[in-house]
């Protein structure tokens, strides 16, 4: 349900709403996407689209070709679209139908002045066909929020790239500013906690794990541009200084700091890890799945999740967390394990936002905005 609003949403409410606005000020509200259906074919050319960016898979463009079109497409679409049928809504994935919601409440938080919309950066509703929305609605100045709490080139700088590549091609240049990442904004921290304390009270586990999606090694030390903290030493993430404070694993590390520190955990009653590898090139560790086999072991029975890469659920918290996740930790031994939900479309976080799109869109900002720097 929208607040403020009886009626479910439907597919399109948003932008039916939004584009009847007058207003001048676009917001942009940036997420990763998802298929069309749960079946092979959208599932592959979904793949395709995502696995073909060069920020996600690093690499010379001839062996990015030939990896996805000789070793992941013949294989790896079925098997996702078995997965994404496990967790698909009447309204469509977790992802996109929280999304929506969520971007409804933004608009009604803003109100008038601010003409909002939802894009995803592969698939649909497709950034292309949003911009265009924009251009014709008249919007002079865009504040772009990206969707992703903790830096990654293959989220903001694509975002980024993708954003400037479609303001040339349709000849659409507004003053834009773009909402920094959020991973140790008070509001954000705040809303991950409060969405887990539930299943905290429920679960009363022994242990906390702080799973983020994983990245390759090489695209977290390469932001390191002196060379001297990232990966130097055991302890380069235990806090943000100049040198990593774009590194994605030092900021997971100082979110679930402050996380845990909002939800009064115990030192030693939690632990940072790292789920969704997909190549064979070294991934940020330890592993999710890893973990899952190793705490049991280690006497630990009652687990609870947290998923806090992600804004909303989607395919990575729900299937591969909530349902897979959970049969490898009873089959490890372990007897309960309890996910707690992104924050989605919580009203604070919602509320959060707006402020940040609000600051964003100040006179004061818009004074120095420069159009969104890839990174």
């Amino acid at each position: 349900m929208i607040r403020g609003d009886p009626t479910p949403l439907t597919p399109g409410a948003l932008v039916e709403n939004v584009t009847a606005c007058p207003a001048r000020t676009g917001v942009l509200l940036v997420n990763l996407g998802s298929p069309d259906a749960p079946e092979t074919g959208p599932v592959r050319r979904y793949l395709r689209e995502f696995l073909s960016d060069p920020f996600v898979l690093t690499m010379p463009a001839v062996a990015r070709w030939l990896l996805l079109n000789l070793v992941i497409l013949p294989t790896r679409p079925r098997k996702t679209a078995a997965a994404y049928r496990k967790v698909w809504t009447s309204q469509g994935s977790p992802l996109l139908v929280h999304s929506r919601e969520f971007a409804q409440g933004v608009a009604d938080a803003l109100g008038n002045d601010f003409h909002v919309e939802l894009a995803m950066r592969y698939g649909k509703p497709s950034l292309d066909e949003v911009l265009e929305r924009m251009q014709s609605g008249g919007v002079n100045r865009l504040v772009v929020v990206p969707l992703f709490p903790l830096f990654a080139t293959a989220n903001h700088s694509s975002i980024a790239l993708r954003i400037e590549e479609l303001f040339d091609r349709l000849d659409f240049h507004p003053e834009t500013t773009t909402v920094p990442v959020f991973y140790d904004d008070p509001g954000w921290i705040q809303a991950v906690a409060r969405a887990a304390r539930p299943t905290l009270d429920e679960v009363q586990p022994e242990h906390v794990l702080f799973s983020f999606h994983g990245l390759p090694e090489s695209q977290v030390t390469a932001t390191d541009a002196s060379g001297l903290v990232c990966g130097v030493s055991e302890d380069c993430c235990d806090r943000i200084r100049e040198p990593n404070r774009d590194c994605y694993r030092a900021q997971s590390f100082e979110h679930a700091r402050r996380v845990a520190a909002e939800l009064g955990l115990a030192p030693g009653s939690w632990s940072v890890a790292f789920q969704s590898r997909l190549t064979k090139v070294p991934w940020l560790r330890p592993f999710t799945d890893h973990v899952l086999d190793e705490l049991p072991a280690q006497g630990t029975r009652r687990l609870v999740v947290l998923c806090p890469a992600f804004v909303s659920d989607n395919l990575e918290t729900l299937e591969e967390i909530g349902m897979r996740g959970r049969a490898q930790w009873k089959n490890a031994g372990g007897e309960v394990l309890g996910l707690a939900p992104c924050p989605n479309a919580q009203p604070e976080w919602v509320d959060r936002v707006a402020e940040m799109v609000r600051a964003s869109a100040s006179p004061e900002s818009s004074a120095s905005a420069t159009e969104t720097p890839a990174r």
